[in-house]
């Protein structure tokens, strides 16, 4: 279908991708803050309205042909604050925003996941984000459950926001037990759980944190595993190391704000699914909806 852009806004992060017959030629997440913004203020500000301006305007360096997806805080704005966004947005770039539901995000994101691997177990699709989890849990290419939260990295952050510094004061024993009253019983087991809905490659690469090869399916965006034994000592060490020295090694230092939330509700969601293995991904919402435009 020619050149085309597709820009996912989180509560967090917003994922600029732009494609050429099925290639991609760009690929932005930028940090911009929707839901800890919106939390302040009530309402989305401005200013991080003209940060996705300048997403916008990049994409278009590359094509007219832009689809804007609004995810997790942009499902939370009443109709007027929403139309008036996109009233700016229609004028400016002639573009407009369409907002996705949890269910639809999920799904996206799980097909994205899924579509094309060959394994016969049962996987848990996790989507993480800063307002929002969703859960699928998929056999044989088959949707066969799902569990949908209404909280986030930034829920995490926001009451524990020493996560942020370099080293924090407050220990993974208390910030652990804070995370599994929000998750609570998950009815559902698996034997993998894949990382999806962010860059989790991101975090273990910047972190110096070892991967294995994915042994227990062959996908070109899904090579790595760890078990989750290795997982349990990566996630220790993470809150006795220095962040300050992670963000370092990055080329978007604030994307780490989130990154020992994330690790937090990913670990407790892992034991409590009885997965023995971590498939961390940058796999999102994009591959499943790209998926669907290029048919």
């Amino acid at each position: 279908m020619g050149k085309y852009a597709i820009i996912e806004i989180g509560s967090n992060n917003t994922k600029t991708h732009v494609y050429d017959n099925n290639a991609l030629i760009y690929d932005k997440t930028t940090t911009i803050e929707f839901k800890k913004n919106y939390q302040l203020e009530g309402s989305v500000l401005k200013s991080d309205v003209e940060l996705l301006f300048k997403e916008i305007s990049k994409a278009l360096e590359y094509t007219k042909d832009i689809h804007i997806y609004g995810c997790s805080i942009f499902r939370k704005l009443d109709e007027y604050e929403l139309n008036s966004i996109n009233d700016v947005l229609k004028e400016k770039f002639n573009v407009s925003i369409e907002v996705v539901s949890q269910e639809d995000e999920a799904k996206y994101t799980a097909k994205g996941c899924y579509d094309n691997i060959d394994y016969d177990g049962t996987l848990c699709v996790f989507i993480g984000g800063g307002g929002s989890v969703e859960l699928m849990f998929v056999k044989n290419k088959e949707i066969i459950g799902s569990k949908f939260y209404d909280f986030g990295v930034v829920d995490i952050t926001s009451k524990y926001d020493e996560l942020k510094k370099d080293i924090p004061s407050v220990t993974y024993d208390e910030v652990m037990t804070y995370v599994n009253s929000l998750i609570g019983d998950i009815e559902y087991k698996a034997d993998a759980i894949a990382l999806c809905g962010g860059d989790h490659l991101y975090w273990f690469n910047n972190a110096e944190y070892k991967l294995d090869t994915n042994t227990i399916y062959r996908s070109e965006k899904q090579k790595f595993m760890l078990t989750t034994e290795k997982a349990d000592i990566y996630d220790r060490d993470m809150m006795v190391s220095s962040l300050d020295a992670v963000r370092n090694r990055s080329d978007n230092p604030l994307w780490f704000d989130g990154s020992r939330a994330m690790r937090f509700i990913v670990n407790c969601i892992t034991h409590k699914i009885d997965a023995k293995y971590i498939i961390p991904t940058n796999i999102n919402m994009e591959d499943g909806i790209k998926s669907t435009l290029e048919k």
